[in-house]
């Protein structure tokens, strides 16, 4: 019996380190890119590794949202993509923890300078330029000149025509937001929305929406960062790319490790492996034709070439710091979103 019992204590010890151990080996993934993108990194993440993925798809500004409301008992362990200006927020905010991953020798300069910019809570995984898109076919149904620039989105007769998603929920409309400002002044920026809102048919939740619903001819002009409108052009639809004559802002995408993740650890595998080439290189998968951090991934010839678009000295310490985006966020809400369509 004395044999049995201490045999059965045995078993039951070492079942229980095995159940730890099986417990440890997963990873609660925050995922703010396109959701066919997302879910080819978690399925990727896990053939690679065995730790077994439970991924959360939701726009940037959603995403950082649910930190915030999750960081007096953190659920997720990782977030990866979405522009960079909420990652920068979050970072400041103490909702991410300072990582240095071995990875960094292998990245692009302005990836490694939005990790400094943070203390190192956050890095960036790829760049994309702003601009928007449009459906030739309705366009040219409409009677409607072709666009080539921010201002000619104001003209009355696109009323109607354009679309963008909230600046509140979607990284990509507070990039735009803060573009505008940066581009025109405050007092002119702000103008240019209060213009722009009268030709607005919605606002979306998501930054891409509105380019996808201009490809599937629900709508003639979104507002998007320009792979996005690319993504839809190769995909066969009539849709025509813009970088705006002025000038346009850009995102560092980005990658943070929640602060106090239940698996830091495996966050930090994570970490190191998506900013591998092999894991950036599962962009062009996807279709995903933003420009990857790494400097070996590679970069499909379908994406935008930065060198070649007139890109503004975004500064992404102002525009990523929390309380410039609540004040810009509480004046596009009292003065712009009230506004009569």
């Amino acid at each position: 019996m004395k044999n049995l019992t201490t045999t059965l204590a045995g078993s039951l010890i070492a079942f229980a380190a095995s159940l730890s151990a099986a417990q440890a080996e997963k990873l609660t993934f925050y995922c703010s890119a396109q959701e066919d993108w997302c879910q080819l990194m978690a399925r990727s993440f896990e053939d690679a590794t065995g730790i077994d993925v439970n991924m959360t798809r939701k726009s940037s500004g959603e995403t950082f949202a649910q930190i915030r409301a999750e960081s007096s008992n953190p659920k997720g362990d990782v977030w990866w993509g979405g522009t960079g200006d909420p990652h920068l927020q979050a970072a400041e905010e103490g909702l991410t923890m300072e990582y240095v991953s071995p990875m960094r020798d292998q990245l692009h300069d302005w990836a490694i300078s939005q990790a400094e910019s943070a203390g190192n809570k956050t890095i960036g995984i790829y760049s994309g330029a702003l601009g928007y898109g449009y459906n030739s076919d309705l366009l040219a149904a409409n009677s409607l000149p072709e666009p080539a620039c921010w201002k000619d989105l104001l003209k009355p007769e696109y009323k109607g025509h354009v679309q963008m998603a909230n600046p509140n929920s979607s990284g990509t409309a507070y990039t735009t937001l803060a573009s505008m400002v940066q581009i025109f002044g405050e007092d002119d920026g702000f103008k240019f929305m209060k213009g722009l809102h009268s030709n607005i048919n919605q606002y979306t939740k998501s930054g891409s929406a509105p380019i996808k619903a201009a490809g599937r001819g629900e709508n003639t002009i979104g507002i998007v960062f320009m792979h996005d409108a690319v993504k839809q052009a190769v995909s066969g639809f009539p849709v025509k790319v813009v970088a705006p004559c002025e000038g346009t802002g850009y995102e560092i995408g980005s990658m943070s490790i929640i602060d106090g993740a239940r698996n830091e650890e495996e966050a930090k595998k994570f970490y190191d492996w998506a900013l591998s080439p092999e894991a950036q290189n599962l962009a062009l998968e996807v279709n995903a034709f933003q420009v990857p951090s790494n400097k070996n991934a590679e970069t499909s010839e379908s994406a935008p070439d930065m060198s070649q678009i007139k890109l503004i000295d975004y500064d992404f310490k102002k525009y990523g710091s929390s309380d410039e985006r609540k004040r810009l966020l509480q004046k596009w809400d009292e003065e712009v979103s009230v506004l009569p369509q």
